[in-house]
């Protein structure tokens, strides 16, 4: 069925509109229940802001909101800049900058910009399912690699395998990272945490298809859920897969929760594991990051993981960062909103 006929002439009331920039809102049967607004972005490059513990200081969100609809999510709080909420709002109403290669070449083009290092992934999944039907992505790879900007992915999306013969190519222009984000391997329990992701195996798939491309790919093992995923079988299952698959590095990190997404993921936690809501309230502390003992407790087991099965390879500075036991887990994302 043709978009063009699923648009919504005015305001749907399941959205608090208007967007800045708003073009269209559209709804399709192949997408149930979530409605796309395109809008014209005025800006691409979004900076991070000062102080991050992030290796990169320009992030590129082709979207707002995720169809991934993973309960932990950091990024949930965002959605409400754009007088969204932070639970159902955030997986169903989804904001697509439709120009944004246009308006990233333009930017690149600009005599003040540095070629600095560019991070996708950060705010939401840049092949998240969507993509297969925007087709934005090509785009500003071109973009990032003509203009010599070195840019990193990361993703849960198989749909990266798409673009891959475009990756090979941009890498022989500049530095490109791969990242593959991955923390469970158990499909039963990974589809009630990520319900709207690809499973396990497809995400494993993705990593074989990366690395045989030519390009090295490093998995994010984050969030580990305590007492969910944070057993030593768990671990060691999940690191060995990895390695099988051809990780060249594994970077883990504890759960942490963040305002709007602590709130969505405790209800969570109360309706599918009520009895660990107690423990997580104490660990976490009324904070948005597990206890310092927990953390380093956690970085112990998953570093002799890693040791065992060989993932510890990597030296590049993009994704290598590890979560220490004195510094908590790094926010993959802006603190404050990414303007349009």
């Amino acid at each position: 069925m043709r978009w063009q006929g699923q648009r919504i002439d005015g305001d749907d009331g399941g959205a608090l509109l208007p967007l800045k920039g708003l073009v269209r809102t559209v709804r399709t049967p192949d997408f149930d229940g979530v409605t796309f607004h395109e809008v014209a972005c005025r800006s691409a490059l979004n900076r991070v802001p000062a102080g991050s513990n992030m290796p990169f200081t320009w992030t590129i969100n082709p979207t707002r909101g995720c169809l991934h609809r993973c309960v932990y999510c950091f990024a949930r709080k965002t959605h409400e800049y754009l007088d969204f909420d932070s639970g159902r709002d955030f997986d169903t109403q989804i904001v697509v900058k439709t120009n944004i290669a246009d308006v990233l070449r333009a930017e690149l083009s600009k005599p003040s910009w540095g070629r600095e290092h560019v991070a996708l992934g950060t705010n939401s999944d840049p092949y998240m399912r969507a993509e297969g039907r925007y087709r934005l992505m090509p785009d500003i790879i071109a973009a990032l690699a003509e203009s010599g900007t070195p840019f990193s992915i990361l993703t849960k999306g198989p749909l990266l395998k798409r673009d891959l013969p475009l990756l090979r190519e941009a890498a022989q222009q500049v530095s490109v990272s791969v990242a593959v984000s991955l923390a469970m391997v158990d499909r039963d329990l990974q589809q009630r945490v990520e319900p709207g992701t690809p499973d396990p195996r497809a995400r494993l798939s993705l990593i074989r298809s990366v690395v045989d491309a030519g390009l090295e790919c490093t998995v994010l093992a984050m969030p580990i859920l305590p007492w969910l995923t944070d057993s030593e079988e768990h671990l060691d299952v999940l690191h060995a897969e990895l390695a099988e698959a051809g990780a060249a590095d594994v970077t883990t990190g504890a759960l942490h929760l963040r305002p709007g997404a602590r709130e969505w993921f405790l209800d969570w936690l109360a309706r599918e594991h009520p009895r660990l809501v107690r423990r997580y309230r104490r660990i976490y502390r009324g904070g948005s990051y597990a206890s310092s003992e927990y953390r380093t407790w956690l970085a112990a087991r998953a570093k002799e993981a890693r040791r065992r099965h060989g993932v510890d390879r990597r030296r590049g500075p993009m994704w290598r960062e590890r979560v220490s036991p004195e510094l908590p887990a790094a926010d993959l994302g802006p603190r404050q909103p990414v303007l349009f």
